[in-house]
């Protein structure tokens, strides 16, 4: 089979694509450039860097496949740094890597594979593809709990699962990167990203400034009666749950939490802990991967990627959205992030949090 293999510069889809040839199939790499590089920058963050499309580039010859590096920085402009910088603007906290994995990786990347004759698109997330009964596509946690991405890959559709493969999703990290030395992958040892790719210095706040300046108005802290208890430098800086940085102290003594961001009125709502717990939420832009529910269905609903999905009703509204209502209360849901839903570790689905 001939596999397009998206390769990052990274140790997990340079494994990826290791296995892939290793096994006998026609793996071609192809690497995205997301910025302009013809002014000499060598840093765009933590990853997508001139160095990472190197590494990306030596990693193909060690394992002797094609690597192409393809311009997608109008797509990757358009489609991620907008809209994050947008929805920041906008009070809500966005979450670049699903738009990412949905809009690049497996729609425009899928896109330039057939044009390369490629039967699927393969990727170093750890997350796993398999049929069930009625032969319906199933989008899977990968097994090792600590790495699991397919958090990200909720908007996947049937169509694009039908052509995702994810070779290191049955793989434990520590396996990854013991293969990746096996192999003497000169990116065996890289450590991996952490922050925003498109942020070299890791201060959001500044590129959505620089993006937006007119997201730097100033505002006013409030607490939940109304009452003006301080000044903002803007909302964008600031996100539901978020307790450090405020520079704000209870008359009480109470830690103050941001409980909501209010962004017509340059509003940021504070108050305690308690404040931030809530059952129920809506869902806008929501994908069924394998069928949109008739009625109430119960399912593990998960509201940020580190967060413990936890025991929802589930309900579509029709229309792309849906109401999630929690068993227990559940801290900071925040507009913007996404929620998933889990059937034991299949996705049923998610959407992004009203």
């Amino acid at each position: 089979m001939r596999i397009v293999v998206a390769m990052s510069g990274g140790v997990d889809s340079s494994v990826a694509a290791a296995l892939l040839a290793e096994r006998g199939h026609e793996v071609i790499g192809l690497s995205m450039q997301l910025y302009d590089q013809s002014e000499g920058q060598t840093s765009f963050g933590s990853c997508c860097s001139i160095d990472d499309l190197h590494d990306a580039r030596r990693v193909a010859a060690a394992i002797n496949i094609p690597h192409y590096i393809v311009n997608f920085e109008k797509q990757f402009n358009e489609q991620v740094i907008s809209n994050f910088v947008s929805e920041y603007a906008a009070g809500r906290t966005p979450l670049p890597c699903a738009h990412c994995n949905s809009d690049l990786k497996f729609a425009t990347l899928a896109d330039r594979a057939r044009g390369f004759g490629a039967d699927a698109v393969a990727t170093g997330h750890y997350a796993r593809v398999e049929r069930d009964a009625a032969g319906r596509l199933l989008l899977r946690r990968g097994v090792d709990e600590g790495k699991d991405q397919s958090y990200f890959l909720f908007s996947l559709t049937q169509d694009q699962l039908a052509s995702a493969v994810f070779p290191v999703g049955d793989l434990p990290k520590d396996e990854v990167r013991e293969y990746a030395r096996q192999r003497r992958l000169p990116v065996a040892d890289k450590p991996d990203s952490q922050e925003i790719c498109f942020i070299p210095d890791h201060d959001y706040r500044s590129f959505v400034t620089k993006s937006v300046p007119e997201a730097a108005r100033e505002g006013a802290f409030v607490d939940e009666s109304g009452q003006v208890i301080g000044r903002h430098a803007g909302i964008h800086r600031f996100t539901v749950g978020q307790r450090k940085g405020l520079g704000l102290s209870s008359p009480t003594g109470t830690p103050l939490y941001v409980l909501s961001l209010r962004p017509t009125a340059q509003q940021v709502v504070v108050g305690p802990k308690t404040s931030l717990e809530r059952t129920r939420l809506t869902a806008s832009g929501v994908n069924w991967i394998v069928a949109e529910p008739s009625g109430t269905l119960r399912a593990a609903a998960q509201i940020r990627h580190h967060h413990q999905a936890a025991p929802a009703a589930v309900r579509s509204l029709g229309e792309g959205r849906a109401e999630v209502v929690f068993d227990a209360p559940q801290l900071a849901i925040s507009p913007g992030q996404a929620v998933v839903f889990y059937d034991g570790d299949a996705v049923i689905g998610g959407g992004w949090i009203d």
